[in-house]
Parts: C-alpha cells; structure tokens; sequence
C-alpha cells in the first residue's frame, strides 16, 4: 500500500485488536478501537491493515503470553501492514523492545490511549510520561457484550506489595471524579447497558488521592440514582482500604451485589507482612467473615504461593484457611519474581519445583471449595441473563447469574424454557437451578 494510499482510504482500512491481561487493559483497549472509529474491526490478523496487541506485563506467564503474541501476529501479518504494540509490557520494557523487537512498527506504552489514532496515521512511536485514565469524553467501543461494560474507577496505586512492580510504570493512584464517572454511566445505558463492573488496581482507596475516604460509598449512592442501572459489582477491593462500613453498604444497596473481590494474596501473619499486605491478620479474617457472613453474598479472592520466605507451615496454614472459609471463587497464582519489586532482592527463594507443587495442591483445594459452592446453587431460583448459544451443544443456552462477573464464575446451561416465547440475549429472567453437571449448572427459565 502506497504512502499516498494509505492517507486517502482510512474509510477502507480494517484493524484487528488483542487485549491481553486484565479488565483494565481491556477498557484501554476500547478506547483504542474507539479512537480508530474509522476502521472495520475484524477478527482476521492477516488481513487486517493494523494489528494492535495491547500487552500485560505483570507477571513472567504474561510477559512471555505478550511476546508470543506480538511474533504470532508478526507471522500472518499481511504486506504492508503496521503493528502496534501496547500497553503494561510496551511500557515497563521500552527501551530494550523498541531495540530488539524490529518486527514492531509503532510502539507505545500505558499514557497515549486517546491518541493511537494519530500514531497510526503517522506511524510513529510515542511514550507519554502521564499515564492515561479513561474518561467520559472518549467514545469507546465496548466488546464481548451488548449489556455489560466495565468501568475503570482510577489509575496507578499507592500500595507498595514486596511482589508487585506495577505503581513503577502506573504511577500512583489517581481517579475519576464522581461527575465523570455519572456521565459515562448514563451514555453507557443510553446506548443500551445496564450491569457494569467497576474496576481498579485497588477499588477501595477510590477518591483517597482528592480526599476523601468513602469514595465508594459515594460512587454506589450515585450510580443507585442512575435509572437504567440494573446491575453492578466492584472488582479488586485491598485489604487495608477496606472496612465493615464499605461491607454494609455493599449488602444494603439495591444496584450493587453482594459480591466481595478480595485479592488476599495470603493469610499467615509472617507471609502478610513479608508481602506488604499492610493488614494483620485477625483484622483480614475478620473483613472476610464480615463478607461471608452477608446473606446471599459472593465471595472471590486470589492468592500467591511460593513468595520468598513462605515457609511449609504458612502454606499448610494458607491451605486451611481456604479449605475451612470455602471461597466461592478463587486464584492462585505460583510466584514471579519481579525485577524492580522488593521481593525480587529477598534471598529467601523458594525452588520452582517447590512453588509448581505448592500451587497444584492450593488449585486442588479451590476446585472442591468452588464445586461446594456451586451445588448450593441447586434447587434455587434467581436472576439469570442469557448470554447466547453454548459452545456445549446447539440446543443447549449459555447465562450466568446475574450477580456474577462476566467470564469467571462460570456458566450455566439453559436446557428448558417454560415461557412461551423465544429467549432473547442480554435479557435477564428467573431461572431454577435443577442440576450440576461437573462444573456447569442446568437451569430452566421460569419467569
């Protein structure tokens, strides 16, 4: 494609996007693709005019998910094409990428979002020393769902966990004021949205940096004011910003489910402090039983295993503890050692070997806690929203409860419908809960 060309005919250009890693990155990279709003989105790479891979840099698994990625792309790439590459790991390894990967046309790093489309047309790379944060004058084109879309609450944070390198390439924390977040709310429902997950690095210490302590207090009262709001949950609460009162105002509202994500990461008081989790652990244990004990709630955490400096006791402690508390859902990740993190200097390292072991025997551990909660499910009746045909069989409907976060709680199948009429996606219904089938409930539509 010549220069000139190229120039001339961006209402006949096509980009295809890969959002690597969290939420976040995908919120960013909805803004990306709304930022080339001239562009046909397609779901080929080798015929796509621009590929992004809007990269995760958070751990090794992603790092190198990212860069498998990238050369993936590079390899079916058609002639002429450019490719971008984006976002955590763009960022945190700019120099030695813009050095060592020539397959890569444009690079660019966490700040320069809003503005990929100029990037593009000039096919130039650009790292901004700010990083950006969405916000409600951007048009973003919202993926994987016609009723549901995240909202990203802040950028940055200000913990300092010993395994964490993100605050060194997100900057400390900075959010969104309640007006901004209202207004992408309300175009969000306009356009036809009405369950939303709000997201952060640390959710809980929303508003600190402007202020105040309560920010999330302040947010559900608002959004709870939005007509056309059905649904919402918060995603990535922590530890130390988190109190019994933000736990009551969850259960109280009428929008927000009672649906506690709490990244643990461990729970021995030696592990808590050699992480920097900045919460001892009676207090931690007692948010926990604070959440668990709401009715009808939900409780997520996620937790590391084979940081240095964990003992056999603490991970025999940490295997307790989530085998008696029965998480409804949970992660466990082996450990990543992180340069630029406090841990990565800790002499006390635990064997590979030893960290693989420790996190098949936690991950057997979740897998009954997260089967125990499911076969609760059976026999009762609550909101379901229908979310297309299943990948199982043609006959068989794919929904979720409606309390649920998209993509990780699971599925369940819709294997009758008592209505007379036919089910519409993105509709929410009553469904009974008649049976568990390995990891998958079987519902029938009710109401």
């Amino acid at each position: 494609m010549s220069e000139q060309s190229w120039k001339t005919n961006i209402a006949h250009r096509t980009v295809h996007l890969v959002s690597l890693g969290c939420t976040k990155n995908l919120i960013d990279s909805e803004v990306m693709l709304g930022r080339l709003n001239g562009y046909k989105i397609i779901d080929e790479p080798s015929e796509a005019d621009v590929i992004i891979v809007n990269t995760c840099g958070f751990i090794q698994s992603a790092k190198e998910e990212s860069l498998n990625t990238v050369l993936n792309m590079h390899d079916v790439r058609k002639e002429n094409s450019v490719l971008v590459m984006s976002g955590c790991l763009s960022e945190r390894y700019k120099e030695e990428l813009q050095a060592d990967l020539s397959e890569v046309d444009i690079f660019t790093g966490v700040g320069d979002y809003d503005i990929i489309d100029k990037l593009v047309e000039e096919k130039r790379s650009q790292f901004s020393a700010k990083v950006f944060l969405a916000d409600e004058t951007l048009d973003r084109v919202v993926t994987g769902s016609n009723f549901h879309a995240y909202i990203k609450l802040s950028e940055g944070c200000n913990q300092t966990c010993a395994f964490c390198a993100i605050p060194n390439f997100k900057g400390k924390l900075q959010s969104r004021t309640i007006e901004s977040l209202v207004i992408e709310i309300k175009n969000m429902v306009n356009n036809g949205y009405y369950d939303f997950s709000f997201v952060s690095q640390d959710s809980s210490s929303y508003m600190r940096d402007l202020g105040s302590n309560d920010g999330i207090e302040q947010l559900i009262d608002a959004v709870e004011a939005i007509e056309g709001v059905k649904s919402a949950r918060i995603l990535y609460l922590y530890p130390s910003t988190t109190t019994t009162n933000l736990i009551d105002k969850i259960a109280s509202s009428k929008i927000f489910h009672s649906y506690y994500d709490m990244p643990l990461q461990h729970s021995t008081a030696n592990m808590l402090k050699v992480m920097k989790r900045g919460k001892g652990v009676e207090k931690l244990k007692e948010l926990m039983d604070a959440m668990k004990n709401v009715k009808d709630s939900f409780v997520r955490s996620t937790f590391i295993v084979g940081h240095p400096g964990e003992t056999q006791e603490d991970f025999d402690e940490l295997c307790e503890y989530v085998r008696e508390f029965k998480f409804d859902r949970a992660n466990v990740f082996s450990y990543s050692d992180e340069e630029d993190t406090s841990a990565y200097d800790d002499t006390n390292k635990i064997p590979q070997e030893v960290i693989d072991e420790r996190a098949d025997i936690l991950g057997a551990i979740i897998r009954k806690t997260t089967i125990e909660s499911l076969e609760k499910e059976v026999g009762k009746t609550f909101e379901v929203v229908v979310e297309g045909e299943s990948e199982e069989h043609e006959y068989l409907l794919s929904a979720r409860k409606l309390s649920w976060e998209r993509d990780i709680d699971g599925e369940i199948y819709i294997n009758d419908n008592e209505l007379q009429e036919k089910l519409q996606y993105g509709k929410i219904y009553k469904a009974i809960i008649t049976e568990l089938v390995g990891d998958k409930l079987i519902g029938r539509i009710i109401a």
